[in-house]
């Protein structure tokens, strides 16, 4: 079905067709031995057309600094390619918009052409913040034509396609869609209509890439086309934060752009668009609901923002492997608890977790098993802790678990299931083999009716003590600290 409907674009008689002084321009943007006298005449062949290209002149997107009264000065402001783009722009818009409406309806139509508008001023202003001053004109041209396969399409397929383009909720899946209905979608129909047409290049180069992520970020006419789409989308969706979402993922991908980036370029489309609205003589959003629309911008990048704070702030202060805290954070942790225990006497447990026969393991079967053993181990200690208590990975095969808040005795009931939790793992390094595990473990409370230590490095090397004694009692137990353990310290 591709090939007769690439067929069809020359024969068939219901395609959207472009005015005379259209036709005309794109040879004059074909010629290179254009010259200002016959560009300026062809646009005086159209006298609305003249009158908005000075329009545009004077408006602040070019920030002209003398007002402009006629198309030569306009041309001389505008330079003579931007005076092609520009003019281009504005004549196919106004007879394709009145064209479109038989074929989309009232509703559809105004659609169509607001998400193409917005698209078009979207794609320049991510030219300009990207320094990319020599095409801007080229980049709103691009963005604005980039869906015209949507109206080939209804031209093509009038009584098939409506249904295709109805049930579908973004352009992505209306791409998806097409390709499997027809074997091509709007991007490449719509570029074989542009190459009819006679475009320059580059525009039906960018609508052929229109969904075509690059290998690598890339500040060029194809990106910048292809992001505006998906800002467009955020402009008019009702899903405000999944589209935002996509716009941020897109820019990042095609250009390179991070969320603050695109804020900016959001912010300028809206200090702009009323602009283009003007120039276009149509209406895409009313200033309130553009406000709102950028301050909600704002509020859900802010929102990301603190997110990715979080989880880097998260990924820093835990172990990789285990998922438990480092040691970092727990230095940090059991300093702030101590002080807490202290000035507010209220009890404080420390229990030092280590696991029997490690170094063996890890010898034995390697260190992927070893690897395999400690994960292990934190999951089963994870699945019997309360969300306050705070697990870490103090170094090695050995774990640390501030039990904020709680007794001794409360501190053995807890300790007791981890014991039993862990007994339970059947760690398998290989199809042959299966390890036991079994920890030891130290436990030292402070504040349980009355202080025991004045430092909190009194209270850790309590804990070291107790835990070595149950190392060296024989494993697989729990030793409470008293003042009269003497047990050895690590050798």
């Amino acid at each position: 079905m591709k090939e007769n409907l690439l067929k069809q674009l020359r024969f068939c008689t219901n395609l959207p067709s472009l005015p005379s002084v259209a036709l005309k321009i794109i040879d004059l943007a074909g010629e290179a031995d254009t010259s200002l006298t016959q560009i300026n005449h062809y646009i005086s062949l159209d006298p609305a057309l003249a009158a908005k290209i000075i329009k545009t002149a004077n408006s602040p997107l070019y920030k002209s600094r003398y007002p402009i009264s006629n198309i030569s000065q306009a041309t001389n402001i505008l330079g003579t390619y931007g005076v092609i783009t520009i003019a281009l722009s504005f004549s196919l818009a106004d007879s394709l918009i009145k064209q479109s409406r038989e074929k989309l309806g009232t509703a559809g139509n105004n659609n169509f052409w607001r998400r193409s508008i917005i698209s078009a001023l979207a794609s320049r202003t991510l030219g300009k913040r990207l320094e990319m001053d020599r095409v801007l004109d080229d980049l709103f041209l691009a963005g604005l034509l980039q869906d015209i396969g949507i109206l080939a399409f209804y031209a093509l397929v009038p009584e098939d396609y409506p249904s295709v383009f109805s049930c579908t909720e973004n352009h992505n899946t209306l791409l998806k869609t097409e390709y499997e209905t027809f074997g091509i979608g709007h991007d490449e129909l719509g570029a074989s209509l542009l190459e009819y047409w006679k475009f320059p290049e580059y525009v039906p180069t960018a609508c052929r890439s229109s969904h075509t992520a690059p290998a690598t970020p890339n500040a060029g006419i194809n990106e910048c086309v292809a992001v505006s789409g998906y800002i467009a989308d955020y402009f008019l969706s009702q899903n405000k934060k999944e589209k935002i979402d996509e716009a941020i993922r897109v820019a990042e991908t095609y250009l390179g752009l991070d969320e603050h980036a695109l804020l900016e370029v959001l912010e300028t489309m809206q200090n702009d668009l009323h602009h283009v609205e003007e120039l276009f003589e149509i209406t895409i959003l009313n200033p309130l609901h553009l406000d709102n629309i950028i301050t909600e911008a704002r509020e859900l990048l802010t929102m990301r923002s603190m997110i990715k704070v979080r989880e880097l702030e998260d990924k820093i202060q835990h172990d990789g492997l285990t998922g438990a805290h480092n040691r970092a954070y727990f230095d940090n942790a059991f300093r702030s608890e101590f002080q807490l225990s202290i000035q507010q006497e209220i009890p404080l447990s420390l229990a030092m977790i280590d696991i029997d026969n490690y170094k063996t393991f890890n010898d034995t079967y390697g260190h992927i098993a070893g690897d395999g053993i400690l994960v292990a181990v934190a999951k089963a200690i994870t699945d019997q802790i309360r969300q306050t208590d705070i697990l870490c990975r103090y170094g090695g095969d050995e774990f640390a678990l501030i039990l904020s808040g709680t007794t001794l005795s409360a501190a053995r009931h807890i300790l007791g299931r981890i014991m039993e939790s862990v007994a339970t793992i059947a760690y398998k390094p290989n199809e042959t083999n299966i390890i036991n595990i079994t920890v030891s473990i130290g436990l030292v409370t402070n504040m349980d009716r009355e202080k025991s230590f004045d430092l909190q490095s009194e209270m850790l090397e309590a804990a070291d003590r107790a835990l070595y004694a149950a190392k060296y009692a024989g494993r697989n137990r729990i030793i409470e600290w008293n003042p009269a353990l003497t047990s050895p310290l690590k050798t």
